[in-house]
């Protein structure tokens, strides 16, 4: 086991790719440190702004100040105190007393959720139960002191809701899960009254109501496995149901559910694209506005009380803005702007002038740096479908013959969107085209697309990425023999498929987190996964069935194919993808001689979370990048406070 400053002796290099007119290398912890502001939310009552920022020891925590504070004077006081991963999910109790936040230890996802009291600074753990899961809270401005928690404290593979009183801590049992439910709905009693399951015979969902509490539960609404639905909240009265599905057309639209007629009536759809986003109102219990994410996010209002407000945000400044926090009163919003080639913005919108306050930048360093932008693409695969996507170029080099990079999403159910990328900006800063494509399977094109990736892993969904390949090739903009494929999670899955199953098709792989044998992946997948066995049987395969299917369809079984350098990156506490997913193929691979570096992060899960480990591993990559495509590389430096160790 050797430590980084070996490795960084052995790679360091001049960079291979310049320009009299490429702009400066924009240094690694710029992009994969942490940010200087962000996430800001605004206390129920409107007096304080919260937000996450590092502390002395580049840790984030939970920061709060006065939303207007005294002149000339900043007040800002640190409210958490995390000794080393830093809090990134966190929001307000409606009793503006207390600050709410999920943390898990070292990447295992088995999150607690704190509460930290504004005045005092103390800080309790909430649900305080070893090897339990918080999935899930629910807040209600009525209920300002009670929380819903979402725990799989009585059965690992199921969460039952909890109320949770937050001043006492007192914890009970609310609503006792009665199978497989993946999420909860409360009425404007803050009852649960709707639960969305998956069914355990079908694959598909159900939608279940109940009257009130202790009645039985109703199935009112079926999705087949090729369907999607969830409810989405209760309207003013007990019989409306807003529901997100795609039964009966083929995106996702938003639907107004009469539950005393069986009724439903279309509130919002496109023809193309899913609904990713809507705006419920917390009082009038209406939904406002949807989002459709399209090559862009496209807002669509609903009602007329805030058709002058979006009006007024759309004017503000270029990039796609979203609404991620509001006073009690509704007067206030705190509204980000994200775009591709800047730092993400926020402001203090107040709805009676219709004017913002700029709050500030996530990252200031990015507001003079010559970032490049995100084009959106699409190319026909072989068998003639669309397949949409973003192509970023390098800023001041000729787009001709390029190294490049072909970065795929994770998930997969799940695709890539426009904004600011850090990774995305790292590689073309460092030279590389980069490719990103929502491949057949991605989310957000409708059912059609999402099913036409149905057992298709390393097949029709690999076959899109070839395509994609020869698409840019074709137009010119990369080099045939430069071109790496890289990506995190099922991306790292691709990038082991694409040096094994294609050993031909790429000059280096770069994976993260990417399970290597589908097999063991679904055999250790955590317990709570147990709604998700008929998801995978339906979209990958059926383990209990198909093993010599899922076999053939793992880079694993193909090992001997590979002819090309591989990096591998893993997290030693990934509850996912398992350490043992990524130590197998290096294992095989360097048993057999082929070319592989392995870096295991022992305190990281699934991804890098820690600001150390994100620069030590981005630092390793755009080594192995440089010596195999010749893109530029920053010096190595010396990274303090990382664990990344060399296998």
């Amino acid at each position: 086991m050797f430590r980084f400053a070996f490795f960084a002796g052995v790679f360091a290099m001049t960079p291979l790719v310049a320009s009299a007119e490429a702009p400066p290398l924009i240094p690694r912890d710029v992009l994969f440190g942490n940010p200087d502001r962000a996430g800001p939310q605004i206390s129920p009552d409107g007096k304080y702004i919260a937000y996450l920022a590092p502390d002395e020891k580049n840790v984030l925590q939970v920061w709060v100040r006065t939303t207007v504070p005294p002149a000339g004077k900043a007040n800002d006081k640190k409210v958490t105190s995390d000794e080393k991963r830093g809090i990134r999910q966190y929001f307000w109790a409606h009793d503006g007393k207390h600050l709410l936040y999920l943390q898990d230890a070292g990447g295992d996802e088995n999150f607690h959720l704190f509460a930290a009291e504004l005045g005092t600074g103390k800080t309790r753990d909430l649900t305080p139960f070893t090897g339990v899961r918080v999935q899930g809270v629910e807040l209600d401005e009525k209920h300002p002191d009670t929380l819903l928690v979402g725990m799989n404290k009585r059965n690992k593979a199921a969460f039952d809701m909890h109320r949770v009183t937050i001043s006492t801590g007192e914890e009970k049992i609310d609503t006792e899960n009665p199978g497989l439910v993946m999420s909860w709905t409360t009425d404007k009693d803050f009852v649960i009254r709707a639960a969305t399951a998956v069914n355990a015979e079908t694959g598909g969902y159900d939608l279940m109501v109940r009257e009130k509490p202790g009645t039985e539960w109703k199935t009112i609404k079926r999705w087949t496995n090729e369907e999607q639905g969830q409810a989405a909240g209760f309207g003013a009265d007990a019989n409306t149901l807003y529901v997100i599905g795609n039964d009966r057309t083929d995106t996702l639209r938003l639907t107004k559910f009469d539950l005393a007629t069986s009724k439903e009536e279309v509130i919002a759809e496109d023809k193309e694209y899913d609904v990713s986003g809507a705006m419920i109102d917390d009082k009038k219990r209406i939904p406002l506005a949807v989002s459709f994410t399209k090559a862009r996010t496209e807002w669509k209002v609903l009602d007329d009380s805030v058709k002058d407000d979006f009006a007024a945000l759309a004017k503000f400044q270029r990039g796609d803005f979203s609404i991620t926090s509001k006073t009690t009163d509704d007067t206030i919003w705190v509204v980000a702007y994200v775009t591709d080639d800047g730092p993400t913005s926020y402001y203090l919108y107040h709805r009676d002038t219709k004017k913002a306050d700029f709050l500030f930048f996530n990252n200031s360093k990015l507001e003079n740096t010559k970032l490049a932008q995100m084009e959106p693409i699409q190319y026909k695969a072989k068998d003639g479908l669309v397949v949409h996507g973003y192509l970023t170029k390098p800023v001041g080099v000729e787009a001709k013959d390029l190294p490049t990079v072909l970065l795929v999403h994770g998930g997969p159910w799940a695709r890539d969107s426009w904004g600011f990328s850090p990774l995305t900006q790292f590689l073309a800063n460092r030279g590389y085209a980069v490719l990103q494509v929502n491949f057949r399977g991605s989310t957000g094109y409708g059912k059609k697309f999402l099913n036409a990736g149905n057992r298709e892993w390393a097949g029709k969904m690999h076959q899109d990425l070839i395509d994609a390949k020869e698409w840019i090739v074709k137009q010119g903009v990369a080099d045939s023999k430069k071109v790496a494929i890289m990506g995190g999670s099922y991306g790292g899955y691709a990038t082991l498929v694409g040096l094994t199953f294609t050993p031909d098709e790429f000059a280096c792989g770069v994976g993260i987190v990417g399970p290597s044998n589908i097999v063991t992946l679904l055999k250790t997948v955590p317990p709570y996964w147990a709604p998700a066995k008929a998801l995978f049987a339906k979209r990958v395969g059926d383990l209990e069935k198909e093993e010599e299917f899922l076999k053939e369809r793992s880079p694993l079984s193909k090992v001997n194919y590979i002819t090309k350098p591989l990096l591998i990156g893993q997290g030693k506490n990934d509850p996912r993808v398992k350490v043992a997913e990524s130590d197998q193929i290096v294992e095989a691979m360097r048993k057999n001689g082929k070319p592989v570096e392995y870096v295991l992060y022992p305190d990281e899960g699934h991804g890098f979370q820690r600001p150390e480990n994100r620069l030590h591993f981005f630092a390793v990559t755009e080594q192995f990048l440089a010596k195999h495509l010749g893109g530029r590389a920053e010096a190595v430096g010396d990274i303090k406070g990382h664990s990344g160790e060399i296998k």
